[in-house]
């Protein structure tokens, strides 16, 4: 059994229906974005004493083997972020997986198995079930989210709602599950909101300011509520609309409204049991807060034995 290679991204197949979404690959995170993250979440477990319950009953040297097991059926992802919390305590855990990132798996199912010294594996165990689990709960509603969706020109994307200091790793769990990204972040487009509006003085005055501002390469979105708005944002221009918390009807007449000038893209206030029919009305996008600020962990758990 070797080490898992956690030093370079690799490609990731994604198991998905061909009929829900077209097969695609994905590349993995580099270990330097995911450890800091890691390393935080391991040293508030640890504390200044260390696992005095690990520490007492492992004598030091001892061996083991664990196998990460699902105790729920779903889409797996970010298994080398949890596999890195037993390495980074201890370089000698040695892990081999066995469903990787974007396999779609059922209850029962095997993950991993590690194997190595038995100290370091039990004290990283609910670090990386932490994460695992979060993880795999994203990828998975987004999995179900792009499922609702198929048939449809809609792209599934996530939003900034995300966990602090985790926003690239549920971001990639939401690319691992099917789905898209929406701006990772203030800087890198322009989405001007309804407050942006009252603060630049009106809608004309906040796109010019906007446009005056913005550096060749940053895209203009420009959200709207009514198809009074859109109206006044059209000969405005700009490279996307955000429809916010509109009916599928009003929105179907937005997009006519659009035709193909914008990028047309849904927001507000849409579920698991509405993403269908908003994705019928023909927007491009549809962004969903849920998959990353509310998704159910995926139960993950970690069978242990001494050898």
């Amino acid at each position: 059994m070797s080490h898992v290679d956690l030093t370079y991204p690799r490609e990731v197949a994604l198991a998905t229906d061909l009929s829900v979404r077209p097969r695609i690959g994905i590349v993995e995170l580099y270990p330097l974005q995911y450890e800091p993250a890691v390393r935080a979440a391991l040293r508030e477990d640890l504390g200044d004493a260390g696992d005095v319950t690990t520490d007492a009953t492992v004598e030091r040297g001892r061996q083991a083997r664990a196998e990460i097991v699902a105790r729920r059926g779903g889409r797996v992802a970010g298994l080398g972020v949890a596999l890195s919390a037993f390495t980074l305590l201890d370089a000698a855990v040695a892990a081999e997986i066995v469903n990787g990132d974007g396999a779609d798996i059922e209850a029962g199912a095997p993950l991993a198995v590690v194997t190595g010294p038995a100290r370091p594996s039990l004290s990283a165990e609910r670090t990386a079930l932490n994460f695992l689990g979060h993880l795999c709960g994203i990828a998975t509603i987004t999995r179900e989210a792009v499922a609702r969706a198929a048939g449809t020109r809609a792209a599934i994307v996530c939003t900034r709602k995300t966990t602090p200091g985790l926003r690239a790793l549920e971001k990639y769990a939401v690319r691992v599950g099917g789905g898209a990204n929406h701006r990772f972040g203030l800087d890198d487009a322009a989405l001007i909101k309804d407050n942006h509006l009252i603060a630049a003085g009106g809608l004309a005055e906040a796109v010019a300011r906007t446009r005056a501002r913005a550096g060749h390469l940053v895209k203009i979105e420009v959200e709207v509520d009514s198809l009074d708005q859109l109206d006044a944002l059209l000969p405005l221009g700009a490279d996307a609309v955000l429809f916010d918390n509109m009916t599928p009807e009003t929105m179907r007449r937005a997009v006519k409204m659009v035709a193909g000038r914008m990028i047309t893209e849904a927001s507000g206030g849409i579920t698991l049991d509405t993403v269908a029919a908003v994705a019928a009305t023909g927007v491009d996008v549809i962004s969903l807060g849920f998959l990353t600020h509310s998704a159910p962990s995926l139960d993950v758990g970690l069978d242990f034995e001494m050898t």
